[in-house]
């Protein structure tokens, strides 16, 4: 006798009394199947088979091609389990659509990254590794070298002008702070002499028995003062371009023959590393780090070639550059020290004309912007 199931009555598959499944059941029975399962599985690439409720297994649902067999008597009333149906369900979403209207179906699994997708941790931790391997073949060189144990790359003609640039840097800079002492103190004299022309000044106008005798010093004091000022500006000038040539012109240079031995301690630690390599055993553990370190060594040593030469032009440029601007200043610096101790005020104003040196006048702001419009 036939039992009713008490949860889906879709899922009841009705019998005969003969045991044969009543085929117009069993069309219903697919059309509400179809309805539930996604458009892409065909009922006749899906077989369903089940137990009963006394079975401890679950409903399976087999993939294959339906054969069209009648199935053997099963019993009255047939309920799928809820495992079968979550099965069905993910089956059914792993189906795609391909852009050709053909469905096919995809194996649900692991997704695997490409290769391309690095690591960013991955990254920085070899990035540290490369790092520290070079800072440990560096500092190994350069004890041995301290040490008088280890061999050094030396280009004799551009060391010696190195030697020479770092000499002179220290002497420019000497030039530079003794005249950063006398433009302190000439300023000083040029305020003292302004105060004590002003003092003479007063009193000439309070003084009648004196007058000519205080208006003649406060002359003086004035017209040494302006000199002093005139001065003061050339070498304030000269000040400022030697700074410039110290600080910045040579001071670059520097930088970059900083760099020039960085990449020559770079180039002679991994000549060692490969000579050491050389000179052991050639197998087939040490062929591939002897590979590598050639390859290594070669790409420090364009480095180091190529830091070399730029070091060289540097220096050229430098040298040219140098000439030119420290001959301006010396002949500026001396012409307009003799002309202020000889008093000669045209000859001083005419060498600050010559050098385009403009001098600001105490006492007197710039110019705004809608002035100079």
């Amino acid at each position: 006798m036939a039992q009713e199931s008490p949860k889906n009555s879709a899922a009841e598959i009705p019998v005969t009394s003969n045991g044969e499944v009543d085929d117009s059941h069993e069309h219903g029975f697919n059309r509400d199947l179809k309805h539930s399962l996604p458009s892409g599985l065909g009922l006749s690439e899906t077989q369903i088979t089940s137990h009963g409720f006394d079975s401890t297994k679950e409903g399976v649902v087999e993939a294959g091609v339906f054969q069209g067999s009648p199935v053997p008597p099963l019993p009255s009333v047939m309920s799928p389990s809820r495992v079968a149906a979550s099965r069905l369900a993910q089956q059914g979403s792993d189906l795609i659509v391909p852009a050709g209207g053909q469905r096919t179906q995809t194996k649900s699994g692991p997704v695997i990254l490409a290769d391309e997708i690095k690591n960013p941790a991955m990254e920085k931790l070899e990035l540290v590794r490369k790092w520290s391997l070079n800072t440990y073949k560096c500092t190994r060189q350069i004890i041995s070298e301290k040490l008088g144990r280890g061999s050094r790359t030396v280009d004799l003609e551009l060391e010696a002008q190195i030697d020479i640039l770092r000499d002179n840097k220290k002497k420019y800079e000497n030039i530079l702070k003794l005249a950063q002492t006398l433009s302190t103190q000439l300023f000083q004299m040029v305020h003292t002499q302004r105060q004590l022309g002003d003092a003479f000044a007063d009193l000439s106008l309070k003084s009648l028995e004196l007058h000519e005798e205080f208006g003649y010093n406060a002359d003086t004091q004035k017209l040494l003062a302006k000199n002093g000022e005139t001065l003061l500006g050339a070498i304030n000038f000269f000040i400022a371009s030697v700074n410039t040539l110290v600080n910045k012109t040579i001071e670059d240079t520097l930088m970059t023959v900083k760099q020039y031995e960085s990449a020559r301690i770079e180039y002679d630690a991994y000549r060692t590393d490969l000579e050491e390599l050389n000179l052991g055993p050639r197998d087939a553990n040490t062929l591939p780090k002897i590979e590598q370190s050639q390859h290594l060594f070669q790409a420090h040593k364009e480095k180091y070639d190529k830091m070399r030469n730029d070091v060289s032009i540097k220096l050229k440029f430098l040298e040219e550059n140098k000439v030119k601007v420290l001959h301006n200043q010396l002949v500026l610096f001396h012409n307009a020290i003799a002309a202020y101790f000889a008093g000669n005020q045209k000859q001083l104003e005419q060498t600050l004309k010559q050098f385009h040196i403009k001098l600001k006048t105490p006492g007197v702001d710039a110019p705004s912007w809608l002035e100079e419009q």
